[in-house]
């Protein structure tokens, strides 16, 4: 297994990967990114697979996972460069399907991709996938931090690939630990979530979703991921949380 890259799942019919890739010839000027990637019976969903500059090291760390011509679906949280900027070239090296969210769906002419009648359009609500023998579920993750943004629960691992939600801005986690002590990892996430996340009321409303679910992980673009008793305490904390335009008063 590669330094950079960790197996989340693995039952020996249904895989979740973790990698993380950046652009090391900017090092200091980057934020430390992880994609994802779910395979079941040979087929596979790549999830947030980030900017043009990291797609050659992450096709090749795939492709020892899934074979590219069966890679059915590649998601798109939201819009930001971190997640979408190398849409073009998937869409040259795959076959796949791209889901977004439908607010973005026009924005990624940007990026050089015009395939519209490969795109899969996630309305405001979110939708539910059938894949394999399980089901992949984007749930609503409005203004936190995009406008038009969804985070995906994977039935089989039970693991919700947050987005931004969850993230933290700490060192690149080469080693990929996950969070240790919350309490001493609190201080990474409220920086970002302060002023990343659009309020407290909208926290909880993703709150109350995932709660429905059975989860037994929650893994976010950036940062170190929380598991067991962890997931738990990040949801709790998450809905207590102060941010965005919870603090107009301070921005305007």
């Amino acid at each position: 297994m590669a330094e950079n890259e960790k197996i989340l799942y693995d039952d020996g019919t249904h895989k979740c990967v973790m990698f993380a890739f950046d652009d090391e010839s900017h090092e200091d000027a980057y934020l430390s990114v992880n994609q994802y990637l779910i395979v079941q019976n040979g087929a596979g969903v790549l999830i947030d697979p980030g900017s043009e500059a990291i797609f050659d090291e992450l096709y090749d760390a795939v492709s020892r996972h899934v074979e590219i011509e069966n890679i059915k679906f590649i998601f798109f949280s939201h819009q930001d460069p971190d997640v979408s900027g190398s849409i073009s070239q998937w869409a040259v090296s795959t076959k796949a399907k791209f889901i977004m969210p439908s607010i973005w769906i026009r924005f990624m002419s940007h990026y050089g991709f015009t395939e519209m009648s490969r795109v899969v359009s996630l309305a405001d609500h979110g939708a539910k996938l059938k894949f394999g023998n399980e089901y992949l579920k984007f749930v609503p993750a409005h203004f936190l931090h995009s406008p038009g943004n969804f985070s995906l629960y994977d039935s089989k691992s039970k693991i919700v690939f947050s987005g931004d939600i969850g993230a933290a801005v700490v060192p690149s986690p080469t080693d990929y630990k996950h969070v240790k002590d919350f309490d001493s990892h609190i201080e990474a996430l409220h920086g970002f979530h302060k002023r990343y996340m659009g309020s407290n009321k909208l926290c909880r409303a993703w709150v109350s979703k995932i709660e429905q679910l059975d989860v037994d992980m929650i893994a976010p673009q950036h940062g170190l991921i929380f598991e067991d008793e962890k997931t738990g305490q990040f949801l709790e904390w998450l809905k207590e949380l102060k941010c965005g335009s919870d603090y107009m008063d301070e921005l305007y």
